[in-house]
């Protein structure tokens, strides 16, 4: 018993040394960094000067460090470059990033104040918009083949399939077709000819998940258990309502919304309608997001699930019911949410100080 209880001893005093240690470490890199950015300054006037122009600095992938740290990081690297000639052009997803904290003093950038937000993405709200884009770059993938457009190779059903499986994102969009091509390659033809087919782009699509899951998990750290279970819950509403496209009431800053956002940077579902009124619900606006075309292809059980056209001119009124509104606070009640403020306010996308 006394060994036992000198074992424990030994392990608690190990623990506290090395959080010491951890804390002394930390410290001592801050004050590095602090002390010397004097020096740094001046190297980056330095080079401003010799070219004679101004300098650019690029920060990408802001969301990988911890969401506790970003303001911080933000906040040196601001510091480092006002004043300097330099633009600082941050790179991140736009709910997994927090750009400022609120403290005495305060730190980090406010948007409008210190930066402007330029977003990169083209969505499916947008939808013409992101189809004619999406097109333009098959096309000139196409025409280098020796091929003339996109119409060699594809049906007409299956462009429309195609730019919805991406989500408006180009390097889905081009991941998705090429793996249709070659569907198509290897059923040689057959009754649906010998272009790619709808159902070719259902199947290539159903295969992107597994990448889509697998950046899930690099890039979600311990919130990946409660954003898969959040998920599956709205997977399972549209399921049930035989519908991929589903409201959420717009304008509330609540958890169950900015998992909604995080869930759409994560490309697991889609916005495609900013503004959609319900007629029973008097003063109400909700916002309309669709399922990601993974989660319903290539099931011959789901044959009567209902893809809307939302893109269409009648297309929005197919949503104004009731039945299709998803309530997430409801919805996510009990999912357990993580203490690091991964639910935190959202913030931009990309921008320059």
């Amino acid at each position: 018993m006394r060994n036992a209880g000198q074992s424990r001893t030994e392990l608690a005093a190990k623990q506290h040394w090395s959080g010491e240690e951890q804390e002394r470490s930390r410290r001592s890199k801050l004050e590095f960094l602090h002390h010397n950015i004097l020096d740094l300054q001046d190297v980056l006037s330095k080079i401003v000067s010799l070219t004679d122009s101004s300098a650019y600095l690029f920060l990408d992938d802001l969301y990988h460090i911890r969401r506790s740290d970003q303001a911080m990081v933000i906040d040196y690297f601001h510091r480092l470059t006002k004043g300097q000639g330099v633009w600082l052009k941050i790179g991140t997803i736009r709910h997994r990033t927090e750009w400022y904290r609120h403290g005495d003093p305060p730190f980090g950038m406010k948007l409008s104040d210190d930066c402007d937000e330029i977003d990169l993405d083209t969505t499916l709200e947008k939808y013409s918009i992101a189809k004619n884009f999406l097109l333009r770059v098959a096309n000139t993938l196409i025409k280098e083949a020796g091929l003339e457009s996109h119409s060699d190779i594809l049906v007409r059903s299956a462009v429309d399939r195609l730019v919805l499986a991406s989500g408006g994102v180009a390097r889905d969009f081009l991941t998705i077709l090429r793996r249709s091509i070659q569907f198509g390659l290897e059923r040689e033809g057959g009754a649906r000819g010998d272009r790619v087919s709808t159902e070719d782009v259902n199947n290539a699509a159903g295969e992107h998940d597994a990448p889509k899951r697998d950046e899930l998990k690099l890039d979600t750290f311990d919130e990946r258990d409660t954003l898969e279970r959040a998920f599956e819950a709205i997977k399972a509403f549209c399921l049930e309502i035989k519908q991929n496209v589903f409201l959420v009431e717009r304008d509330r800053d609540t958890k169950g919304s900015r998992i909604i956002g995080e869930l759409v940077d994560l490309r697991l579902i889609h916005l495609v309608l900013s503004r959609v009124t319900v007629g029973s619900r008097v003063g109400k606006i909700y916002s309309a997001y669709m399922l990601d075309v993974s989660q319903y292809t290539g099931d011959r059980k789901r044959r009567d699930f209902l893809i809307v056209p939302f893109w269409k001119k009648d297309g929005a009124d197919q949503l104004r019911r009731v039945k299709y509104i998803f309530d997430p606070e409801e919805a996510f009640a009990e999912l357990k949410w993580s203490q690091q403020g991964s639910f935190d306010r959202s913030a931009p996308e990309h921008s320059y100080s």
